[in-house]
């Protein structure tokens, strides 16, 4: 009698069941964004939303509910600038996110997923510090969140510069900015009328739930470039190669050393962005709730429009774009200047409606500029030091900000910091 045929080893194996539920398993599984045009965009505009509410909450719904809790200006005016103080020393994290990687992780991914983890803990635990008798420990926690919340940043940009091709870095620039803004809104005003519906101290749980949010939703799921297949060399060796290459992208081809004047000159007649904007007003009689009403339409403008500038320079040429909208940008600062030196500064209806005109002009041209320049200095970083590189980029063009800003009168943050914080020790 002849034997039926035996089933195929491997095919006896296979449970169809088994089959089912990998399958299902792979339907569930979230999207890599960073694997598509449309992905990178929205991760990225994600990331700089989660960036922006933790900003837009300290400096508006937690002031304001100090101050309404009666803590004094100078205790407030030191929580305000200790919060921003991370960010003006975050170029010190390029060098170590550079050279510090994981693996499993991913060399960027690691850190962002670290960070965030952290900025929510550190948001969740102010739950429990009693205010305003905690003060200093609730300053403290704070201070620590935005350490991580800067060192965020730089391995954002750093991914940013790995990952997005030069046709999309324009684009994903603008909605970046338009997601810090839209972030510091939500986190500002949007707090402020969620702590009166659920009570100021659920309002830490929110914020820190939507940072966990963009955590499981975005960088869970996404997956960047590896450093490839070669072996990575020995740490001291490692370490001395990553220094070399700092030094070479900053400052060893022609391209890097403009990079570095460009970031330090002004960009356009920068006058109705610095403070000409919120000195002249008083002088034109304008009140503080007509010149609320044009900085907020002002700040609107400029969200909407560096998304729009980035797309331009990414279908018509970053450079020639960037040039149009510098001079476009000058062209309400110089007709301003020419009505002023024929009539004088004091007020008048036509002075004050040329003034509103040449402010919200200028900031449609500076949010078309500033997609545009970003992108223009992602074009010019290496991927491999890119935290190092294009932060300190960033660094040079806000130290220039902050320069033109503060003039000869006013003192520097640091110092601000040490003398209320004098005043605060010898009121105690």
């Amino acid at each position: 009698m002849g034997k039926e045929p035996a089933e195929p080893r491997g095919l006896a194996l296979v449970d169809p069941a088994f089959i089912t539920r990998q399958s299902a398993m792979r339907s569930l599984r979230l999207p890599n964004l960073l694997a598509t045009p449309r992905g990178r965009l929205l991760s990225f505009f994600c990331l700089y939303l989660s960036e922006g509410m933790p900003l837009g909450f300290a400096v508006t719904a937690v002031a304001t509910h100090l101050r309404r809790l009666e803590i004094g200006p100078a205790e407030i005016g030191l929580f305000v600038a200790s919060f921003y103080l991370p960010w003006g020393f975050k170029w010190l994290f390029g060098p170590l996110i550079d050279t510090v990687e994981s693996e499993r992780l991913g060399r960027r991914r690691g850190w962002i997923l670290a960070c965030q983890v952290t900025m929510a803990v550190t948001l969740a635990s102010l739950v429990f510090v009693d205010l305003p008798a905690q003060l200093a420990a609730f300053t403290a926690l704070l201070f620590v969140h935005n350490v991580f919340g800067a060192m965020q940043d730089v391995a954002i940009d750093a991914l940013a510069c790995s990952v997005l091709q030069e046709d999309e870095r324009g684009t994903a620039n603008g909605l970046m900015l338009a997601g810090a803004f839209t972030g510091q809104a939500i986190g500002g005003a949007g707090m402020l009328w969620a702590a009166s519906v659920v009570g100021f101290q659920a309002s830490f749980g929110i914020v820190a739930a939507a940072i966990l949010a963009v955590t499981i939703f975005v960088v869970l799921p996404m997956r960047g470039p590896r450093n490839g297949a070669q072996p990575l060399p020995p740490a001291a060796s490692r370490g001395f190669q990553q220094a070399l290459s700092r030094m070479r992208a900053l400052l060893g081809s022609r391209a890097s050393l403009a990079a570095v004047v460009y970031a330090l000159l002004p960009v356009g007649a920068l006058s109705l962005g610095l403070l000409l904007q919120s000195n002249l007003p008083v002088q034109l009689g304008f009140g503080d709730a007509s010149f609320a009403s044009l900085q907020a339409a002002s700040t609107v403008i400029t969200a909407a429009t560096c998304v729009l500038g980035g797309w331009l320079s990414d279908r018509f040429g970053r450079r020639r774009m960037l040039a149009a909208f510098v001079l476009l940008m000058s062209l309400p600062v110089l007709l301003l200047a020419a009505m002023l030196h024929r009539q004088g500064s004091g007020a008048g209806a036509q002075l004050a409606n040329a003034f509103c005109a040449a402010c919200l002009a200028y900031s449609l041209f500076q949010g078309l500029a500033y997609g545009s320049n970003t992108a223009l200095l992602m074009d010019l970083t290496e991927p491999g030091v890119a935290a190092t590189q294009f932060t300190a980029y960033m660094a040079l063009q806000t130290w220039r900000s902050r320069t033109a800003r503060r003039g000869k009168a006013r003192p520097s943050r640091l110092g601000v910091i040490r003398r209320r914080w004098r005043s605060m020790r010898s009121s105690a």
